[in-house]
């Protein structure tokens, strides 16, 4: 997040007020940041007996403790429990969309493949022969309640997470090798006699059972069919109170369309929608019931009932909405970082990524740090060439002394923290959380009220050979970002665009970021929304270009032609409105290949931990208490991204209004359309060649899938 002197709309520019100054006060102010070092020596706890860890809540087995598996606070959702260290379904149940579901007639063997309605679920595949084998009958499916976990003994009855079933009974699993003396008993040849009679029963019912199988056979052909209908065109609209409506769309040969795709000209390949991973937004995730905490991941992560993000944005070390101040090593001049720790990312961040994983175990991370440890900067001069103040912080005459926040990254640090992060991309693969892509520094010129720093041109330029190589030497394959750039205030000469123009001006530096990563003014320089100042002006060629951040609205200095600030954040439908221009300019006129939402969740006040400006931002979701709301802003998101898959190419044009793509997996073709005028029961969209009628909302949104 920025503190942005400039915000433009879509398609429009205004210029505003500045809010931000440095001053050079010295160093002596920093010194209360030091107490934020005590703090982190707090972190340890009590001795726990044996494999035991120290977690707020006591001594916990991560390895069996639903709560805390893998690790304090990371909690087991969507019926998934704790086995060895990870969440996963029991015995019998079967992962679908991120939870876990009985192998019955519904999802009979695999996810979404239901039984017809004459036949059963016997041993993960559907049969007309009814339950056989000594099987019971639960729900639709036959099971072996002598040894299933979700029915042990009878129908309904399921194991704890620390249990297995054994023998009609829930047995703990740390007893199971006693079972392995039960086995023996087996080799009693009287056992083995009642096995070869019963292979003879089996064999005449085999035979009847093939000539039913030809029956069912002919049945899963209907079932196909029902499958093929089920792949037609669909339309989804929203609207104020009527949001995420399944509408009724019909093809027509006459009318004219209100809105044309066009797929004979596609444009950039599309990577994905995602959003940013705060403390602040797990804190209030956890308010919630178990039930609306897989709600709330499925909402944003699920493919079928959810905005299907698919990549994930994580801070190293705090951010703007972190619960306080740290970073990784605040042990001054540790640069063989012995100190070095992720045990505070193990309370928050940690097991919010490890949720959404749950939902969606194919999610691309990538990672930005809002402050480098706060010994590796100084507080004293300005930085080179741009000639930011390396001092504290200031807005509307409040100063910021706390160290975390502004100062200058002193080059002389550059190896350290490029082992700095290594290590902490080590530690987070390590835990099945790997990072993809990294850029060096949020917001590279913005000296903040909150955890932030400042690079000068030559110092970012400079350290990007040196994190490739100690990438490479570690055996990473991390990618390096040009980003996170925001500063995009003065045109021509905004500071971040100072920064782009170094790196790529350098013949080293310039072949080694892989994608460029703009938000606020940086993304609106490069949409061509400043006279004379586009993509040229960057020097990147065909380098991808992300949406590294949404803007978050309500603004609090309050710019022409948006609606005044105000407290709580509003979370309104005008700002679902503005949420839509900003992604429409950014596909169409930007041709981004990947567009991150800002905070996911937050609580209705909506602030972070800013220390010299309220600003009470949107969000996607929000948890008001022990309630879990859907703002307008959380559907214009899911109606861009729900049914674009990675790999998509991107077909509405520049100048376009709606935005489209085709997707290449399956050939579908997707348009999303914001009407700003009054409702239209004849809307018509032709997409695919074909002209497609639907009711359409007034000032509302629609999603045209067709297949």
């Amino acid at each position: 997040m920025g503190m942005k002197t400039k915000i433009l709309a879509p398609g429009i520019a205004f210029a505003l007020l500045v809010i931000a100054g440095c001053t050079n006060p010295g160093t002596t102010t920093g010194t209360p940041g030091t107490g934020g070092t005590t703090g982190s020596a707090g972190s340890g706890g009590p001795t726990c007996p044996g494999t035991q860890t120290s977690c707020p809540s006591g001594c916990i087995d991560t390895s069996a403790d639903s709560q805390n598996c893998g690790g304090c606070g990371i909690p087991c959702l969507g019926g998934h429990v704790c086995q060895s260290g990870q969440c996963k379904c029991q015995a019998g149940t079967l992962e679908c969309a991120g939870s876990c579901v009985p192998s019955d007639g519904t999802n009979c063997g695999s996810c979404g493949n239901a039984c017809p309605a004459n036949q059963v679920c016997s041993n993960n595949a559907c049969s007309s022969m009814g339950c056989t084998g000594g099987q019971t009958m639960c729900g639709t499916a036959c099971v072996d309640t002598t040894a299933s976990d979700t029915n042990c003994g009878s129908c309904g009855h399921a194991c704890t997470s620390t249990q297995h079933c054994s023998g009609s009974t829930c047995v703990d699993s740390t007893t199971g090798t006693a079972g392995t003396t039960g086995s023996a008993g087996m080799s009693g040849s009287a056992g083995t006699t009642g096995s070869a009679g019963r292979g003879g029963t089996t064999g005449t019912a085999g035979s009847t059972g093939t000539a039913g199988r030809g029956g069912s056979t002919g049945t899963a052909g209907t079932t196909g069919t029902g499958g093929t209908a089920a792949a037609m065109p669909k339309v989804i609209t929203s609207a104020a109170n009527a949001y995420w409506t399944t509408g009724t769309i019909t093809a027509v040969t006459s009318g004219t369309a209100n809105v044309t795709v066009n797929d004979s000209s596609t444009r950039q390949t599309w990577e994905g929608f995602g959003g940013a991973f705060n403390e602040a937004g797990w804190s209030y995730i956890k308010n919630l019931s178990t039930a609306d905490q897989t709600k709330t991941m499925q909402l944003l992560f699920d493919p079928t009932n959810g905005a299907h993000f698919v990549m994930g944005r994580i801070p190293i070390g705090a951010s703007d909405y972190a619960l306080t101040r740290y970073t990784e090593d605040e042990t001054s001049g540790d640069t063989n970082l012995g100190s070095f720790s992720i045990s505070r990312d193990m309370m928050y961040l940690i097991p919010y990524v490890k949720a959404a994983q749950q939902i969606n175990g194919s999610l691309r991370f990538w990672a930005s740090p809002w402050t480098p440890p706060t010994w590796m900067k100084t507080r004293t001069g300005m930085a080179t060439t741009t000639n930011t103040s390396c001092g504290n912080p200031t807005n509307n005459g409040m100063t910021d002394s706390n160290v975390f926040d502004g100062g200058c990254f002193q080059a002389a640090n550059s190896a350290t923290l490029a082992n700095y992060y290594v290590k902490w991309i080590q530690m987070y693969n390590s835990m099945g959380i790997v990072i993809d892509t990294i850029a060096p520094q949020n917001e590279p010129n913005y000296a903040q009220g909150y955890p932030s720093a400042i690079w000068d041109p030559g110092t970012y330029k400079a350290f990007l050979p040196m994190l490739k190589s100690a990438l490479g030497t570690a055996g990473l394959s991390t990618k390096i970002m040009l980003g996170t750039m925001s500063n995009g205030d003065s045109g021509a000469t905004s500071k971040d665009l100072q920064v782009v123009q170094a790196v790529m001006g350098d013949s080293t530096a310039k072949t080694i970021p892989t994608v460029m990563g703009l938000q606020w003014g940086m993304l609106d320089l490069y949409e061509g929304k400043s006279s004379g100042i586009g993509p040229s002006n960057f020097m990147t060629g065909n380098m991808a270009v992300w949406a590294t951040e949404h803007k978050c609205g309500n603004y609090p200095w309050n710019p022409s032609g948006y609606p005044a600030y105000k407290e709580p954040a509003p979370n309104d439908q005008a700002y679902g409105v503005e949420s839509w221009g900003y992604i429409v300019d950014a596909i169409n006129k930007g041709g981004v290949t990947a567009y991150n939402a800002w905070n996911m969740v937050l609580d209705p006040g909506g602030k972070g931990n800013d220390m010299i400006r309220a600003w009470a931002q949107d969000a996607l979701l929000i948890v008001n208490g022990t309630s879990l709301v859907q703002t307008p802003a959380y559907y214009v998101f899911r109606h861009a991204s729900q049914y674009a898959h990675v790999g998509a190419k991107v077909i509405s044009q520049t100048g376009d209004s709606f935005i489209a793509f085709k997707n290449m997996d399956d050939g579908s073709e997707v348009a999303a359309i914001y009407n700003s005028g009054g409702a239209n029961a004849n809307y018509i969209v032709q997409i695919k060649g074909t002209k497609y009628q639907f009711s359409m909302p007034g000032a509302g949104w629609a999603t045209v899938v067709v297949p």
